[in-house]
């Protein structure tokens, strides 16, 4: 039986997995949407991968869990790591790019800059608060403009002049877009300036005062777009790579770590059809008034957290 690793991160838009095996390859993957369940989702994708081995022949034997869901989706999963989104993109990135400097990571809701010497993160920042800079912002513009949002990339090649939008925050570039339409812009522009819009936003904010050094990795759902790329490049005035599988790599890089911890747990791909559900409990023990996030497995408690004191603890009698 060969031994292989799985890695999932689930996000607040998407939620992707690997399987591993020993040496890094992909034996499967998969990307869907989370749509609001982050349990639901990581039982579709289960199902999905497993679709994709020959499990008589490959055995998960480690899991790793990253993105906004992780704690959560490492409880339903068992899994044996659970790790933040920056120390699983850079993992994943040195994979494959050992002499990476600069990760540019743009997803769904937020976006983040990473900047790595040797293969070590030492420096980073997040940005979570204005969705100008994020996919979630260019999927609202394309609707707007009537297109798909992967029709942007191709049609911002093709303008001369991209249009000025401002980009400081949603609002703004949202009214600044319907005004330049109203007087006459071209589509391929306003689409190029919405692109351009994106990528100063993410510089002036997420990387501001932060040293961009080259190799840069871009990557997160947005880097497969082709008019933002070429805006991070003509801004930095660097060579962008984005590699096929820049999508997933918070996952492979949480299934690295999960081989690299040696710790094996038992996995049933059954676990799709097994019934997790979440319950919140507010602690009125104390001042704090904590509310207890409860995960129950059919009518098991499986795992709680929350509290910030032990008046608050949940004894987990059937783990």
């Amino acid at each position: 039986m060969k031994k292989a690793y799985l890695g999932v991160d689930i996000g607040s838009i998407s939620t992707k997995g690997v399987i591993l095996d020993e040496d890094n390859n992909i034996l499967a993957s998969k990307y869907i949407w989370t749509e609001g369940n982050p349990i639901g989702a990581v039982k579709n994708l289960i199902g999905e991968l497993e679709q994709q081995i020959d499990t008589s022949k490959i055995k998960i034997v480690s899991i790793g869990t990253t993105g906004s869901a992780r704690k959560l989706i490492g409880v339903v999963l068992n899994a044996s790591v659970v790790k933040n989104e920056i120390t699983a993109h850079a993992i994943g990135t040195t994979s494959i790019y050992p002499d990476v400097r600069t990760i540019f990571e743009i997803g769904g809701q937020d976006s983040k800059i990473i900047l790595i010497e040797d293969g070590i993160v030492v420096d980073y920042a997040m940005n979570t608060l204005c969705a100008a800079g994020t996919g979630s912002f260019l999927s609202s513009q394309a609707k707007r403009l009537g297109l798909e949002v992967e029709e942007f990339g191709e049609l911002a090649l093709k303008s001369k002049k991209p249009t000025n939008i401002a980009a400081r925050c949603t609002v703004f570039a949202e009214s600044d877009l319907v005004h330049k339409a109203q007087i006459g812009h071209k589509k391929e522009d306003i689409v190029a300036g919405l692109c351009k819009a994106v990528v100063t936003n993410y510089l002036n904010n997420v990387g501001k005062g932060k040293k961009i050094m080259a190799p840069i990795v871009f990557q997160g759902g947005v880097s497969k777009n082709v008019g933002v790329i070429k805006s991070f490049e003509d801004i930095t005035g660097q060579k962008v790579l984005v590699d096929p599988n820049s999508h997933l790599m918070g996952a492979i890089g949480v299934a690295i770590l999960a081989r690299k911890s040696g710790q094996e747990i038992e996995f049933d791909f059954n676990i799709a059809n097994i019934e997790f559900k979440t319950k919140g409990v507010e602690c009125h023990k104390c001042a704090n008034n904590c509310e207890i996030i409860c995960i129950y497995r059919g009518k098991y408690l499986i795992d709680a957290w929350g509290n910030k004191c032990d008046n608050g603890a949940i004894p987990i009698k059937n783990h």
